[in-house]
């Protein structure tokens, strides 16, 4: 081959892998050192997303709680609610009345991101998936995940269900340091259920060398996300993307990122920890996918204007609303850093807004409780919106 030939050969080489570096979309990315906490790597860190079945780890963190505090046990029995057996794809299949316990409840969550079992262990613990999901907001704020909000436990669509991959890296961190009696069930690639092997879909998990699992995650508005965790030569990582186009392509961005990570590839500032991170530049998420009932250019405005709309839901979700407001207290917000505090004209329309809901329902009367906690306020005068599909992970 001559001088000319090769050298050409090289550069082809040379630009595909330049192109294959920057061909990937708009993508939101952490990778933390999960010994103490250092930010390896980030792209869009902050930035307000989707979580899609990321959701599910919260779901978990949650179920790992109530374990350690002895409300629950690995083998006492769930019953599904004609809600849970309800849900979409992807699920165990539960019909109403049927039972598992509470450790293959976990286990299909981990492997099969079953959204029946979400919801059946969210009925046990909160009596309502939206009382659940009203708790769930409270442990992630209590937690630093500020940027986070939590409208059910599946992490179906939902314009007011956001968080970042920041605040996933946290949950992800505090998972693993805070209940490693429990750490063990996110590495299970498959798990029998009444007889059937079930095998897990977390590529990642199966394939990764040192991976130690965590969870997998996709709608159409929130493309395809992954929260992963693995050791290498001594070193833990735990990482967070959000994002892909496709599901292979959160996949190679994971392990990208990963192996950098472990080679030490990235420039380190020893300053930059995930809990000191800035947290107020979250914005609108983006609805990453042309599909669904969103469109690629799609985003959800979260702005004070649009926390002011009547609503039309049911009577179960506005008792949750209700609860949701009288356990409002002071913690950070993602959206509208000015104007917290609304006028009375404003908080005069949410109050109508709710009480047309249901004359019964009992409705706070003090601007002060809006306005520390805009987050679960906003739970009040929104109606959840949910595109219709089937969403696999």
């Amino acid at each position: 081959m001559s001088q000319a030939k090769l050298t050409l050969l090289i550069l082809n080489v040379v630009l595909l892998f330049a192109v294959s570096e920057v061909s990937y979309g708009r993508h939101a990315a952490i990778i933390i050192d999960a010994d103490n906490g250092n930010i390896l790597h980030e792209i869009e860190a902050t930035q307000s997303w989707y979580p899609a079945s990321l959701t599910k780890l919260m779901t978990l963190y949650m179920t790992f709680d109530a374990l350690r505090s002895g409300q629950i046990h690995l083998h006492d029995t769930l019953t599904a609610s004609t809600h849970a057996s309800q849900q979409p794809n992807s699920k165990l299949g539960l019909r109403r009345g049927e039972h598992l316990t509470v450790e293959e409840a976990i286990l299909a969550i981990i492997t099969r991101s079953a959204n029946d079992a979400s919801v059946v262990l969210a009925e046990h613990l909160g009596g309502t998936e939206e009382n659940f999901a009203v708790n769930m907001t409270e442990k992630a704020h209590s937690l630093g995940m500020y940027n986070s909000h939590f409208m059910n436990a599946t992490g179906l669509p939902n314009n007011w269900q956001v968080t970042t991959s920041r605040d996933m890296a946290v949950l992800a961190w505090k998972a693993q340091r805070n209940f490693p009696e429990y750490y063990h069930y996110f590495a299970a690639h498959s798990f029998n259920f009444k007889g059937t092997e079930l095998r897990g879909i977390n590529k990642f998990t199966a394939h990764y060398p040192g991976a130690e699992g965590m969870k997998t995650g996709f709608t159409c508005g929130s493309g395809f996300n992954l929260i992963g965790a693995a050791h290498q030569n001594g070193k833990h990582l735990i990482g967070v993307v959000m994002g892909g186009m496709t599901s292979q392509e959160r996949y190679q961005l994971m392990i990208q990122k990963m192996d950098a990570s472990f080679a030490n590839q990235y420039e380190i500032d020893p300053a930059r920890n995930i809990n000191s991170i800035a947290t107020n530049t979250a914005g609108s998420p983006p609805y990453q996918l042309d599909c669904g009932n969103g469109g690629v250019s799609h985003a959800i405005p979260v702005s004070t204007h649009n926390y002011y709309k009547p609503v039309h839901t049911n009577i179960r979700h506005a008792k949750a609303i209700v609860k949701a407001i009288g356990k409002a207290r002071t913690m950070p917000v993602h959206a509208a850093k000015t104007s917290l505090k609304p006028s009375n004209k404003k908080l005069i329309l949410a109050k109508k807004s709710i009480s047309q809901v249901k004359p019964t329902v009992k409705v706070i009367s003090k601007p002060k409780a809006i306005s520390k906690n805009f987050h679960k306020a906003k739970i009040a005068i929104k109606t959840p919106n949910k595109a219709k599909g089937t969403y696999h992970h």
